[in-house]
């Protein structure tokens, strides 16, 4: 065989190593129902569950959330007896959307409940994405406050796996305000290996370089990032608030495991004005949201910068 031919072959190698990597890294995604819950796979393994029906936690989650490499990357769910720390087992789940003042009315610590009606589009798969569309409706001393349509997208990228979350609120008989508190918007409670205070690895990082809770509370950022070393990966979960929310999010991270994009908050974070959002009856507030679950060999080898690159194209196409 000629030097030319040789170098050919192993060009066509090579080509082909890369395409096989990139199918790899576009996973199979699929659903399975069960009451009350959807099981979210990809490759035929569970990577988080979507739950809409909990007798103890009265709003949806995700929970499970687990990384390319396998591990679990929030908090288990209830939390493990002389595993985990069991503060706000009820109201830290996993992943969730809540509100601690909607017209007065206290849907994160459980006060009032956000009730599931439906699925307005049924768990899907589509070659290069998956999700679904349900309907939630906020009721608190019985009575509808307002109601929530909400969209799910999943993708399978390179860089992790990519949830896009948008929601719409709106009410149809009453005028709405948001308030103004810290415990406001998108949430995590990440798993116990790569909490900060554990001093095991973990470590909180925004845009700008800023690191852990004391240089990172109550400050805007474009994301923010918690994770940390995971049996032999670095794994964590990577929040980016839609820059076309009608703010840029605050940071409500602890060290403790906990991190939440928060658009709403400015006195809570000691500021000095207060933001209180009021909608007339009848107008939608819709907020976005794109998480990654993202694990790689070491720190080094991941891009973060990228991945909101990523995310901001993921959103463009993403048309439902």
């Amino acid at each position: 065989m000629s030097f030319k031919a040789t170098i050919v072959i192993i060009a066509i190698l090579s080509l082909w190593t890369v395409i096989s990597n990139c199918y790899a890294a576009e996973g199979k995604i699929s659903f399975n129902r069960q009451p009350g819950k959807v099981l979210i796979n990809i490759d035929g393994q569970t990577i988080a569950t979507y739950a809409y029906r909990d007798p103890q936690i009265l709003r949806p989650y995700f929970s499970g959330l687990k990384a390319p490499h396998g591990v679990q990357v929030t908090r288990n769910h209830p939390p493990h007896k002389d595993i985990d720390a069991d503060d706000h087992a009820t109201m830290h789940p996993g992943l969730w959307v809540a509100f601690g003042d909607i017209n007065g009315k206290d849907f994160w610590r459980n006060k009032g409940r956000v009730e599931h009606t439906g699925f307005i589009k049924e768990p899907y798969t589509q070659k290069k994405q998956a999700g679904f569309t349900v309907k939630n409706r906020y009721i608190a001393d019985n009575k509808i406050v307002c109601e929530e349509i909400c969209r799910i997208t999943i993708f399978v990228r390179p860089a992790g796996y990519f949830i896009c979350w948008e929601s719409k609120f709106s009410s149809d008989s009453q005028d709405l305000y948001f308030g103004d508190q810290e415990e406001m918007g998108l949430g995590v409670r990440l798993a116990t290996p790569i909490v900060v205070n554990n001093k095991k690895g973990g470590r909180i990082l925004d845009d700008k370089g800023n690191v852990n809770e004391k240089n990172i509370w109550g400050k805007p950022s474009l994301w923010c990032d918690y994770a940390g070393p995971i049996e032999d990966v670095f794994a964590g979960v990577m929040i980016m608030p839609d820059p076309d929310n009608f703010a840029p999010s605050r940071w409500h991270v602890r060290d403790y495991g906990f991190m939440t994009a928060n658009p709403f908050g400015k006195r809570a974070f000691n500021l000095n004005d207060e933001a209180v959002i009021n909608m007339k009856k009848g107008k939608a507030l819709t907020l976005g949201f794109g998480i990654l679950i993202h694990s790689a060999e070491d720190e080094k080898t991941i891009d973060l910068h990228a991945a909101y690159r990523e995310y901001l194209k993921l959103k463009r196409n993403n048309t439902g």
